[in-house]
């Protein structure tokens, strides 16, 4: 039996696709369209799913959407009327979109999957992400957790998942969200909303929380269950244009900061104040979750459940044994668990639980295969080497790293969900002083104070990491200190802000943030990744590495042999590997300033 699940229409649409209980494949449109957080129908997604399992759209028995369109409509509709005159300007922007896309779905998907003449199914927007958290995870039962800006009405949800079912118990809703607060604060301090709270998440420790009581005082009520009352005279989203209003201005010194314009003390002061917070109330959602359930584990999902510092804070903090988070958490993993909704919930069909997680390693996207990757490089004429022998490619890119070169890695099955993991990664030494700034500035073409995430092995994590040896975190989803013995004290002199970058904090001072955190991938047994981590430990007795996304600013992570090899050619890298291929970038003509500047002009900055 197959079930397609699909979310679209406000960002990062996704397809996923369940075979008989399987996860058979899941992706984001955005990886085939090259525009980044595409909201549009997955079409692309949806036919890359079709074929990776070799069927058409009549073959399929269900097709979910992730949530109640219907339902999402009344919920604008009263807004609008309740706030009315001053949310017609946003009235007027929505309403044609609904009309357009969102209001008749059904005949919408139905155009879109041809020859598909069966039912559809409507899951809530917080059933899917329950179902996202909790069907795939290595629990047999678990409290639930979801938190995003807002599906319908919900904005949270607390549930509670046993073999093949999940029950919502509470629901926190609109217009009082967490993931709305984090948002505006994105917004004011000068970040795209949906694509800017991990930068607002990485410039807080540069900050002080000076402002959070503040933040308590007048903006948001939290009580002990963790629920959250917003007052919404300092906000502006709920009939708006922006997500913040001339009193919200007012009580933090001024209007939003520019795009693009300097960070300054207010930006990382509010930064810091906001994540203070947001990990206040996480972590009261959690322990009220634990109180509700009395389950010993925890599952995550929604936006929210992508701050991976206060993941980490529940994790050590929180009143669960362990947690599992989904690493599609946003919208885009809404898809799969429309899927799993259908399977499990809806027809009832068994659940085993499989030891780490049924997510396969979140390598669920398209594979480049070797024949087409040489007839594209060839027609190309790049130089390169076939290295069949695993060992001996593993080896020799280790070398490379461990030399402080830049390499491009494309191996395997493109990730689902926003982490790269080690098949569309950009790979580098962490124990280089110069790394972070060479690949943020000449690699990546981002913002110099955006950490790098370090890949470890998971058997040697406990031994640089403050992180149970029990505890696993494949997704790179949770902030862990580094381990005192591996720390340095700070060579600041004094120096403030933004300033400390270039500070040298411990011995993998290109992956160590300033508040001696990382966030972490742990690397388990299996992988050709793996395999790499292991021959970079013989070469160089540190079995880290930096792991960031193979992109540039404003690209979505790269999904083709071709996708790799043109951003290759125009940044900095070193080297690239595309399955069995090794490319080096002094054998193969860079690209000249103008194709450079060509190349990205496309890419909109965030």
């Amino acid at each position: 039996m197959k079930v397609l699940g699909i979310s679209a229409f406000y960002h990062d649409s996704a397809a996923a696709l369940v075979v008989d209980g399987r996860i058979v494949a899941a992706a984001q449109e955005e990886r085939f369209t090259r525009k980044k957080h595409d909201e549009s129908f997955p079409i692309r997604a949806v036919d890359y799913c079709l074929k990776e399992a070799g069927i058409e759209a009549r073959d399929l028995d269900y097709v979910a959407f992730y949530e109640k369109p219907l339902l999402k409509f009344d919920r604008l509709l009263e807004t609008y009327l309740a706030l009315a005159p001053a949310g017609f300007p946003s009235f007027l922007r929505a309403v044609p979109v609904w009309l357009k896309d969102k209001l008749f779905l059904p005949k919408r998907m139905r155009e879109q999957l041809p020859g598909y003449t069966k039912r559809f199914v409507f899951p809530s927007h917080h059933e899917s992400h329950a179902a996202s958290a909790f069907f795939p995870s290595p629990f047999q039962e678990a409290a639930i957790l979801t938190m995003d800006g807002v599906g319908e009405w919900a904005t949270a949800s607390i549930g509670v998942g046993k073999g093949n079912k999940i029950q919502l118990l509470k629901e926190l809703h609109f217009p009082h969200s967490l993931g709305l607060l984090y948002s505006a604060f994105t917004y004011f301090c000068g970040f795209r909303v949906n694509s800017g709270e991990y930068k607002l998440m990485g410039l807080a420790p540069y900050g002080q929380p000076t402002y959070a009581d503040l933040i308590r005082k007048h903006l948001v009520k939290i009580f002990d269950d963790g629920s959250i009352w917003m007052d919404q005279s300092y906000f502006n989203y709920a009939g708006g244009l922006t997500m913040t209003s001339k009193k919200f201005d007012g009580l933090f010194g001024g209007p939003p900061r520019k795009k693009e314009s300097p960070i300054g003390k207010r930006e990382m002061d509010l930064a810091a104040s906001i994540q203070v917070v947001t990990e206040e109330v996480m972590l009261k959602m959690a322990r009220h979750a634990h109180q509700l359930t009395g389950m010993k584990h925890l599952c995550l999902a929604g936006g929210v459940a992508l701050n991976c510092v206060g993941n980490g804070k529940l994790l050590r903090e929180g009143p669960f044994k362990d947690i599992w988070i989904q690493p599609a958490s946003g919208d885009a993993g809404g898809a799969l668990g429309a899927a799993l909704f259908t399977w499990y919930q809806l027809l009832e069909k068994p659940r085993t639980v499989m030891k780490e997680d049924s997510m396969q390693g979140s390598y669920l996207g398209p594979e480049p295969k070797d024949v087409a990757t040489r007839a594209f490089l060839e027609k190309e004429g790049a130089r390169f080497r076939h290295i069949s022998d695993e060992g001996k490619l593993c080896e020799e890119v280790a070398g490379l790293i461990a030399s402080e070169k830049v390499v491009g890695w494309v191996n395997g099955r493109m990730e689902f969900g926003p982490r790269a993991l080690g098949a569309r990664s950009i790979l580098g030494d962490a124990r280089s002083e110069k790394m972070q700034m060479q690949m943020n500035v000449k690699i990546k073409f981002r913002e110099s104070f955006r950490p790098f995430a370090p890949s470890v092995m998971e058997d040697k994590a406990a031994d640089w990491f403050q992180i149970d040896p029990k505890h696993r975190s494949p997704y790179m989803l949770l902030v862990a200190p580094i381990l005192e013995k591996h720390s340095e004290k700070s060579s600041s002199n004094g120096k403030i802000g933004l300033d400390r970058v270039k500070e040298r904090r411990s011995s993998l001072p290109a992956i160590t943030h300033v508040d001696y955190s990382a966030r972490l991938q742990t690397v388990g047994l299996g992988t050709r990744y793996r395999k790499l981590l292991e021959a970079f430990e013989r070469k160089t007795g540190s079995p880290v590495i930096i792991n960031t996304s193979f992109n540039v600013r404003g690209e979505p992570i790269v999904c083709t042999s071709e996708e790799a090899y043109r951003c290759f050619l125009n940044t900095d890298m070193d080297a690239l590997v595309i399955g069995n291929f090794l490319l080096l970038k002094e054998e193969n003509a860079t690209a000249s300033g103008a194709a450079r500047a060509e190349y990205l002009k496309g890419f909109e900055l965030d």
